[in-house]
């Protein structure tokens, strides 16, 4: 598997990108802002993230997804590990993501690379969505926080 930075005459992998996001309206403006990586296995893209400058020397990794036929294989961690890499590449000292209160997998993986919690965003779901999301059976209200100094 090879992880690269989209070409800007490429595409995104829209299909890819709503898996972890489901606002296309979202998505299209945070891909003008920031950089899009793509996993790519047996000439497929299997996996993408998109890493965007927040503020200065922090970025956000604002979504990581991987397609559901490769979840499982480790593809997400080598995403976020490649992320927290290339920011601190460009000269990033704080790398930053955010995942819903109910996205228990999430959680744990952000972790095991390195996160901690800083905090949650209440009602970040409510104010930005407008039809409700549900995940693992539980409605995604709040978006919790993660961060690491690298």
């Amino acid at each position: 598997m090879e992880i690269r930075k989209l070409a800007r005459q490429e595409q995104p992998p829209m299909e890819l990108l709503l898996l972890a996001d489901p606002s296309q309206q979202l998505v299209e403006q945070y891909m003008k802002r920031g950089e899009c990586y793509v996993a790519e296995a047996d000439g497929a893209v299997v996996g993408v993230y998109v890493l965007l400058p927040t503020r200065p020397d922090t970025a956000e990794i604002v979504n990581v997804a991987v397609h559901e036929l490769y979840q499982g294989q480790g593809i997400g961690k080598r995403l976020v590990n490649h992320a927290i890499q290339t920011a601190k590449a460009q000269g990033c000292k704080t790398v930053e993501i955010g995942t819903g209160n109910s996205g228990v997998g999430q959680l744990a993986l952000y972790q095991k690379c390195g996160f901690r919690i800083t905090g949650v965003d209440r009602d970040f779901f409510l104010r930005h969505y407008d039809e409700p999301i549900y995940e693992n059976g539980i409605q995604v209200v709040d978006m919790v926080r993660l961060s690491q100094d690298i």
